[in-house]
């Protein structure tokens, strides 16, 4: 598939599994729940048939969710049961277990007693509503939704950019450049998309940065190659689409009020204060060889003028055999077998450094190395994440928890110091790549880590061919 991202965060709603409900017959077979009592009539059967059979809503129609039994029996009653649990559970965490598709995931998912919720559903008789209420309830989710049912709806799958015999050359004039300035537009690549069908000079800069991005030639001519990345078919989009939605159903419906998510796939983070996104600014992110894993992890303390320790696989493969010249050059020293840079401003790890709790060395810092933020896919380092003037988002961080004058005390020492959090911030790094634009419609961005194309595979969706990101080499730095 081409590559597609949602917006820096999702604004996600809460919910609740007391709903709604569905019907009893106090004559027939039933399993108990706690205090509750699953029991099914004809008529919850046929509920729950229609709710299933509404599943391509939620981008879950190319699954199974079989219901094979009839309430007149145990047997049945199970079945009927066991149909309806696995349904509610794809909706409400999620048809595929993440953690069974990535070796890495720790961000917080939602855990409700969906067989307990489902009693009371059959209970108070009506389960259609249940169903209805254990998805995301947010209008970005209504909106994926509703544009997934517009896609599939679509007849076919014809290219939005058809292809043709010749490449287009630069100055070119051709009616499919309305179409490709869009998702040039739409993927960051072009400043403003505008009315011409002629291939101008800004275009061609934003094709040719484009083709860097992927392995291509930047000789701005847009070929087969280059036509693939940039076209998406009816079907590419859904499937995006449908990826997008499962990934919102995996994620906490009530998730902590002050918190800082990540979306690696854009590379923009997001800062959340009491329930309102209060910043948001570029990141920079693992390249697609050393990923950025999906993580939930609080920080817990400032680092001023820190040191790094470099990890073994940068020591062994990229620094060892320098020798002490590229050492001292760069400010670090041997120690206890380790290579350690000093502090400063050329420190790999900038002036600040994000403590966070986690097993995978993954947390969040400065960097001496500006430039990568002007780039489009800013997927270049070994796994850590880079922030924008993280200067001045430490400082904001240290107004907001209250130990603004421990941090500059910190900072003026010009020796790594700790200050540590009154209160751990969370932060959640997402992968979402379906974006939604000034309009509040979904635009389909880049798959960077190709990741999208494991979770629509089993989501039942056929297996595709990506155009992975190639940026070019990275520093050393974490």
């Amino acid at each position: 598939m081409r590559r597609g991202v949602i917006a820096h965060s999702l604004l996600i709603l809460s919910f609740t599994l007391t709903g709604c409900d569905g019907l009893f017959s106090g004559s027939q077979q039933s399993t108990s729940a706690g205090e509750q009592t699953i029991v099914w009539s004809k008529s919850a059967a046929r509920q729950l048939r229609d709710a299933i059979g509404q599943r391509a809503a939620h981008g879950l129609d190319h699954m199974r969710f079989a219901m094979e039994g009839s309430p007149d029996s145990a047997e049945g009653q199970e079945a009927l049961t066991q149909s309806a649990l696995r349904y509610a559970a794809a909706l409400a965490q999620g048809a595929v277990d993440p953690n069974k598709v990535f070796s890495i995931y720790s961000v917080p998912r939602p855990h409700p007693d969906l067989r307990a919720g489902l009693a009371r559903a059959l209970a108070k008789g009506d389960i259609g509503k249940w169903f209805d209420s254990l998805a995301p309830q947010d209008d970005s989710y209504r909106k994926l939704s509703a544009a997934y049912l517009a896609l599939r709806a679509a007849e076919g799958s014809t290219p939005a950019i058809p292809p043709s015999g010749e490449p287009l050359k630069p100055g070119a004039s051709d009616k499919r450049m309305l179409a490709i300035k869009h998702q040039l537009r739409a993927s960051d690549y072009l400043a403003q998309a505008d009315g011409s069908e002629r291939y101008d000079a800004a275009t061609v800069r934003a094709v040719q940065r484009m083709q860097a991005d992927y392995g291509i030639d930047p000789d701005g001519v847009i070929g087969n190659d280059t036509l693939e990345i940039l076209n998406l078919t009816d079907a590419d989009k859904a499937r995006a689409i449908a990826v997008a939605m499962e990934r919102m159903r995996w994620l906490d419906r009530d998730p902590p009020a002050t918190r800082i998510d990540v979306n690696l796939a854009s590379a923009r983070l997001t800062y959340w204060r009491d329930g309102k996104a209060v910043d948001t600014r570029k990141v920079v992110v693992g390249k697609p060889e050393t990923e950025t894993p999906q993580l939930g992890s609080p920080i817990y303390r400032l680092v001023a003028n820190p040191t790094w320790t470099v990890p073994r696989s940068i020591q062994s493969k990229e620094i060892e055999r320098k020798g002490a010249g590229y050492l001292r050059r760069n400010n670090m020293v041997w120690k206890d077998g380790w290579i350690v840079q000093q502090p400063g401003p050329q420190n790999s790890l900038g002036l600040v450094k994000f403590d966070m709790k986690n097993d995978h060395q993954i947390y969040l810092h400065d960097t001496p190395a500006k430039q990568l933020f002007g780039e489009v896919q800013r997927q270049r380092s070994h796994g850590c994440v880079r922030v924008e003037d993280a200067l001045g988002f430490a400082e904001m961080l240290a107004r907001d928890e209250g130990v603004t004058d421990q941090w500059q005390r910190a900072r003026a020492t010009g020796k790594e110091s700790f200050v540590p959090l009154p209160h751990e911030i969370p932060v959640r790094l997402l992968y979402q790549t379906v974006l939604f634009d000034q309009e509040g419609e979904p635009v389909i961005r880049a798959d960077p880590y190709g990741w999208n194309d494991r979770v629509a595979t089993a989501l039942g969706y056929p297996e595709s061919q990506s155009h992975l990101l190639r940026p070019s080499n990275s520093d050393i730095g974490p």
